[in-house]
């Protein structure tokens, strides 16, 4: 049977995965799982490679893999099959032929990431310690935020920077990396009352042509604290300038972190239907 190149647009609840890529010392992971699956349809032991490592417990959208295998039929039947064999954490969205040449790691030209938070429009919330229905995809904070000084702070990150306070290089040594956009939204049809509080969705966007390890959570981390007035505007540059990876307030909770997209400016065309509705 013909060999095929083939690459996938997947979604993820990392929720309960050790994060995408398989390690010795983490028996359940994203990508053992698609492996896994992989060869329940077809007998084979495919490997699949990822756009990029999404940490234990971060989501995903728009994660991009690649694999060979050997399929005689459509890349629809394949996209239904394999989605019969996964755990109802992630699913297939499209599975086409690859592009020649094309690798989701190294072809990619940036990726996108959303952190959400909720937090209370008109009061504090004293009284509820855990949020079951909102924790899972979501940060929740007690206190009012003020999303002004997160994007004032935010501003100062965009362009190339080197951000080793923010995060250790995936491989080789250099932190330097090109932030395109950063940006705190609020978004008024994520009202949710909670007791006395209303509760308002707030969502960080963040484009990048590559990110650090940990840099995404470390950078939301960061600019909470500016929000809830640990830090001020002015500390968030002091700390890029410094270099010093002491210098980022602690890593957000990964929970509410989700790869969005990832971008291809060689393949301008792949997936675009199902990136296009994305809002961003």
């Amino acid at each position: 049977m013909t060999e095929r190149s083939l690459c996938a647009l997947i979604a993820y609840d990392g929720t309960d995965f050790s994060g995408f890529q398989i390690q010795a010392n983490a028996p359940y992971t994203v990508q053992g799982a698609l492996e896994a699956a992989l060869e329940q349809l077809t007998g084979q032991s495919c490997r699949v490679h990822g756009s990029g490592r999404t940490d234990a417990g971060v989501h995903a959208h728009g994660q991009v893999i690649l694999t060979t295998v050997g399929w005689k039929h459509s890349v629809d039947a394949l996209c239904q099959a394999w989605n019969r064999y996964l755990p109802e954490a992630i699913v297939i969205r499209r599975v086409v032929d690859a592009p020649e040449g094309f690798h989701p790691r190294y072809s990619a030209t940036s990726r996108t990431y959303r952190y959400t938070v909720l937090h209370p429009v008109d009061g504090k919330l004293e009284n509820v310690r855990r949020f079951p229905l909102f924790e899972r995809f979501a940060l929740v904070e007690k206190k009012t935020l003020d999303i002004e000084a997160m994007n004032r702070a935010g501003a100062a990150l965009i362009g190339e920077h080197d951000f080793a306070a923010f995060g250790l290089p995936t491989q080789g040594e250099s932190t330097l990396r090109r932030l395109d956009a950063l940006f705190w939204t609020a978004e008024s049809t994520g009202l949710v009352r909670m007791d006395s509080p209303h509760l308002q969705r707030l969502v960080m966007t963040v484009t990048a042509n590559g990110f650090l390890r940990r840099m995404v959570r470390n950078l939301a981390g960061t600019l909470l604290a500016v929000g809830k007035g640990a830090w001020q505007v002015e500390d968030v540059a002091a700390a890029l300038a410094s270099r010093d990876r002491g210098r980022s307030a602690p890593p957000a909770l990964p929970n509410g972190l989700v790869l969005e997209r990832v971008n291809y400016s060689d393949y301008p065309h792949l997936f675009l239907e199902e990136i296009s509705g994305v809002v961003l």
